[in-house]
C-alpha cells in the first residue's frame, strides 16, 4: 500500500474518532452539567421552537466556524470538534456571570421594596392598599412580578392566593421569607408586621453583601479560568503553525487518541472549575404547582 493510501486511511480513522469524541463530550457536559428545568413559559410552541432554533443557529453557526478554522490549521479533527464543542458551551462553561448580577439585583429589589412596605403599613394602612401603593415605586428587578400580582388583587383574587402565585413567579427563597409573613398576616390580622418585614429587610441587606463579597472572590476564579484556557489555546495554535515538528505526532491516529485524553482532563477541569464558581441557594419552602386556571380568576374557597 502506498504511502499516499496509508494517509488518507489515517485521516478517515482520525475524523471517525473526532465524531465519536465529540458526541462523548456533548453526553459528558450533558451528565455533569445536567439539563435546565422547563419553566412555564406562555408562548405557543411555534414562537418556543423559532427562539430556540435562532439561538441554536447563531451559536452553532460561531461552533462550526470555529472549528472549521481550527481544522484548517492543526488539520487535527478531534481539535476541531472540541474546539467547536468549547465554542458551543462557552456560555455554560465560563458565563454566569450575569446570572449573578440579576439575582443579586433581584434580592436587593426585595429588601427595598420590604423596607418600603414595612414603612407603608406603619400609617395604619392595610396590605390590600399597601402593596399597590408601593408596586408602582419598586426596582425594575421585581416590578413586573409586583404589577401582576396587584392586576390579581384588582381581579378580586384572595390575597393569600395572589401572593402564592407571586412566589411561584418570583422563585427565590428570600422572597419566599418576605412572602410567607405576608400570608400569616393576611390569615390571622395580627400585629407585629412591621417588625417582622424590618427584619426580613435587614436580613436582605445582609445576603446582598455577603453575596457581593462571594461574587467579587467568584470573579476572580472566573477571569483565571479564561485566562487559562485563551493561553492554553494560543499556545496550541502557535505550535501547531510555528513549530509543526514538535506536534507532528499528534497528526497519526495514534496522536488523535492521545489528544483525546488530553482533551478530556481539560475539560473536567474546566467542569470542576465551573462547579467552585457556582453559588448554593437555599431551596425554596412556598413551592407549590402553577394552577391551570388563568391568572387573575378568581378562586379559592367559594363565599
Amino acid at each position: 500500500m502506498s504511502s499516499a493510501g496509508i494517509f488518507q486511511l489515517s485521516t478517515l480513522e482520525s475524523l471517525g474518532a473526532g465524531v465519536v469524541v465529540g458526541a462523548g463530550l456533548a453526553l459528558l457536559i450533558a451528565a455533569i452539567y445536567g439539563l435546565p428545568p422547563r419553566e412555564p413559559d406562555d408562548r405557543s410552541r411555534g414562537e418556543q421552537f423559532s427562539a430556540a432554533v435562532k439561538v441554536l443557529t447563531t451559536r452553532g453557526a460561531i461552533a462550526v466556524v470555529a472549528g472549521v478554522l481550527i481544522l484548517a490549521v492543526t488539520r487535527w479533527p478531534v481539535a476541531a470538534i472540541a474546539s467547536g464543542l468549547l465554542v458551543f458551551f462557552w456560555n455554560k462553561l465560563f458565563g454566569g456571570l450575569g446570572a449573578e448580577r440579576a439575582a443579586l439585583a433581584r434580592v436587593e429589589a426585595l429588601a427595598s421594596w420590604t423596607e418600603s412596605l414595612r414603612d407603608t403599613i406603619a400609617g395604619a394602612v392595610g396590605l390590600e392598599q399597601a402593596i399597590p401603593a408601593t408596586a408602582r415605586a419598586a426596582s425594575s428587578a421585581i416590578r413586573e412580578n409586583l404589577e401582576i400580582l396587584v392586576d390579581r388583587l384588582r381581579a378580586r383574587m384572595p390575597l393569600t392566593q395572589a401572593l402564592e402565585l407571586l412566589a411561584d413567579d418570583m422563585d427565590d427563597a428570600s422572597a419566599d421569607l418576605v412572602i410567607a409573613a405576608l400570608m400569616l398576616n393576611a390569615r390571622l390580622r395580627g400585629p407585629g408586621l412591621r417588625d417582622v418585614l424590618g427584619a426580613l429587610a435587614k436580613a436582605s441587606r445582609e445576603e446582598v453583601d455577603m453575596r457581593q463579597r462571594v461574587m467579587a472572590q467568584r470573579s476572580s476564579t472566573r477571569r483565571s479560568v479564561q485566562i487559562v484556557v485563551a493561553v492554553t489555546l494560543v499556545m496550541v495554535l502557535g505550535l501547531a503553525v510555528f513549530n509543526k515538528s514538535f506536534v507532528q505526532p499528534y497528526g497519526t491516529f495514534t496522536g488523535q487518541l492521545v489528544l483525546v485524553g488530553v482533551i478530556a482532563l481539560f475539560a473536567a477541569g474546566f467542569f470542576w472549575l465551573r462547579k467552585l464558581s457556582d453559588v448554593e441557594t437555599p431551596s425554596r419552602f412556598l413551592y407549590r404547582a402553577r394552577p391551570t386556571q388563568v391568572p387573575g380568576q378568581r378562586g379559592g374557597d367559594p363565599r
